[in-house]
């Protein structure tokens, strides 16, 4: 197995000369934190260009390898959940979480994709009831996410073609127990990208 450095100069090849994150750093600009051995920093751009252009698969599992050798444990679950995206496609929503008064939890959860809860997706058994499925969450933008919050959240379907007819406004609803959890509005989904 080669090391971090080794695994994140090939990841950089894999990109194309003009990739581009959101905010405007390069490949270049990649580079230049190769040149001087800053490796956490070259990581933590390529992430942003991966997430900004098409990559494929072994670039993610690239760079989750690199993460996981330089200890970097949210940066490894991340580009794993991008390189399963790659894979099976991407469901985003806009989730908000009920608070205790309506029911809803009472603390706050980590939101890098640990948590699975379930979702009534549409889908309905024999008997009519919910026929729920299970998707592992990752909120966005925040390392916490607790009751009342309202997010973009990414959701990794166990059974992803059970998601196929989703499309974009359609309101869903998270389960952690009995009652409804949270409300999600579809806003986006991609399929797979191979």
């Amino acid at each position: 197995m080669d090391d971090a450095f080794t695994l994140i100069r090939q990841a950089v090849n894999l990109l194309p000369e003009d990739a581009t994150a959101e905010n405007g750093v390069t490949v270049g600009d990649v580079r230049e934190y190769i040149a001087h051995q800053e490796w956490e920093m070259a990581l933590g751009i390529l992430t942003e260009i991966g997430d900004s252009c098409p990559a494929c698969v072994e670039f993610w599992d690239l760079l989750a390898e690199a993460a996981r050798q330089m200890m970097l444990d949210r940066s490894r679950r991340w580009c794993e959940w991008r390189g399963w995206e790659v894979q099976h496609g991407t469901v985003r929503v806009t989730l908000s979480l009920l608070g205790p008064e309506e029911g809803g939890r009472r603390s706050a959860f980590s939101g890098d994709g640990r948590l699975r809860p379930l979702w009534d997706i549409g889908h309905r058994t024999p008997g009519g009831e919910p026929d729920l499925s299970i998707a592992t969450l990752w909120v966005e933008v925040a390392e916490e996410f607790g009751p009342g919050d309202k997010a973009d959240a990414r959701l990794a379907p166990l059974s992803p073609e059970r998601w196929r007819h989703l499309k974009c406004g359609d309101v869903i609803t998270m389960h952690e127990a009995r009652p409804v959890a949270g409300t999600a509005v579809v806003i986006e989904v991609l399929p797979p990208r191979i």
